[in-house]
Order: C-alpha cells, then sequence, then structure tokens
C-alpha cells in the first residue's frame, strides 16, 4: 500500500508549512486517475499524525474527476479511467485533469494571547 507512504510524507510537508503550530485541518485533493486510495489516506492519516502537531486534526478529501482534451477535434471529455476514447473516434487524449495531489489549505490554531 504506496499511500501509507504518501500518508507520511503530506504529514511531513503539513508539519513543516504549520512552523510548529498545532494542526486543525487538512483539505487534500485527489484525482481520480492518480492510482491513490483516498479511503486508505484516510485510514493512515490518524495513524501517520500521532505525535506530531498534526494529530487530531480534521482531513477532508476532494476528489478530482478525470479531464483530458482530444488532440484531432479538440473536445475536452470526462474520464474514469486513465485513458479513454473521444466521440470522433480519437485515442489521443491529452489528461487535463484527475492525476493531481495537492494539499489544498492548511488550517492553524490560532492562538490569542
Amino acid at each position: 500500500m504506496h499511500e501509507l507512504g504518501i500518508t507520511q510524507n503530506i504529514i511531513a510537508i503539513v508539519s513543516e508549512q504549520a512552523k510548529g503550530q498545532k494542526v486543525q485541518r487538512v483539505l487534500l485533493e485527489i484525482g481520480k486517475l492518480s492510482a491513490i486510495m483516498p479511503d486508505a489516506i484516510l485510514f493512515c492519516f490518524d495513524i501517520c499524525a500521532q505525535d506530531t502537531i498534526v494529530q487530531g486534526a480534521k482531513l477532508e478529501i476532494r476528489e478530482i474527476p478525470g479531464l483530458a482534451k482530444c488532440r484531432q477535434c479538440g473536445t475536452e471529455i470526462s474520464l474514469e479511467k486513465p485513458f479513454g476514447i473521444c466521440k470522433c473516434g480519437s485515442l489521443q487524449l491529452d489528461l487535463i485533469a484527475g492525476e493531481e495531489l495537492k494539499i489544498k489549505e492548511i488550517e492553524i490554531e490560532e492562538i490569542c494571547v
């Protein structure tokens, strides 16, 4: 399960960006064509966050649908798999969206003194 290593890297990046402040929420964008299972990331998140400033943070995942543009006719088509066929019959597609893994937002605890 490569999601464990991915989740460890997410925790490391979030921790670094939070600069020692407690993290309350993390929003990830995961493309449907990325071969990353959102449920596995959710499962690993709390385990990987233990004893870090991310422990207890809420993880939100937004799935990004697959989208490609046909090289032959220029039509944009939705994809459920990393390959497909355009209505014009072309198999020459350029992926536009759906392969990404982004840490989109990090919410940190604000301490008022």
